[in-house]
């Protein structure tokens, strides 16, 4: 009897070592044979889904992405609060969620120079900013939400770099989101 193979769960186990992998030492430190080595597979199982570093790169990224929506997809209450955890599921508050901002900022860097990465990021955009601005929509009729939006978004991750390096601690951060969205929203 041939063996079972579920495609998505070594796709994920794949994704995964390449996230240890970019937090350790950056994008430069992953390539085929340091991902097969870091998920305990061989070279020729991880060559069997991807036949290059930018292939697994692109499939890591959407596995991160996958992460965080799920996450937020999780979380109920009023829009306001649905709004607020949204925002700080990007942050980095707790140690998982400092290890994906990590990683998010190797692939920020390298979307500069690698036109497929952009793209993909380019693409996920709308999604954010549109579930923004639904939020406020809704909240606040009487202002333009897409630009409402697109400035919660800069705001956002204009605190990202700061926390990472300690400027600013968790309590900090989680206290400058509650006053923007008070101001924005009150």
């Amino acid at each position: 009897m041939p063996k079972v193979v579920d495609h998505a769960l070594r796709r994920r186990q794949i994704a995964e070592a390449v996230h240890r992998l970019i937090d350790a030492h950056g994008i430069d430190g992953v390539s085929l044979r340091e991902v097969a080595a870091e998920a305990g597979v061989s070279m020729g199982l991880v060559q069997h889904y991807f036949t290059t570093k930018d292939e697994m790169l692109l499939l890591a990224m959407d596995h991160l992405h996958l992460r965080i929506t799920e996450r937020i997809g999780e979380v109920h209450g009023t829009p306001r609060e649905v709004l607020r955890a949204g925002i700080l599921e990007l942050l980095p508050l707790d140690e998982a969620r400092r290890t994906e901002a990590r990683i998010g900022m190797a692939y920020l860097a390298r979307s500069v120079v690698a036109d497929d990465l952009a793209e993909v990021l380019r693409n996920g955009l709308p999604f954010v900013l549109g579930f923004y601005a639904s939020v406020i929509r809704a909240m606040r009729p009487d202002l333009d939400a897409e630009q409402e939006a697109s400035a919660l978004f800069a705001m956002a991750q204009g605190l990202v770099h700061p926390a990472l390096i300690g400027h600013y601690s968790p309590e900090a951060v989680e206290t400058i989101v509650d006053r923007y969205l008070e101001r924005l929203l009150d």
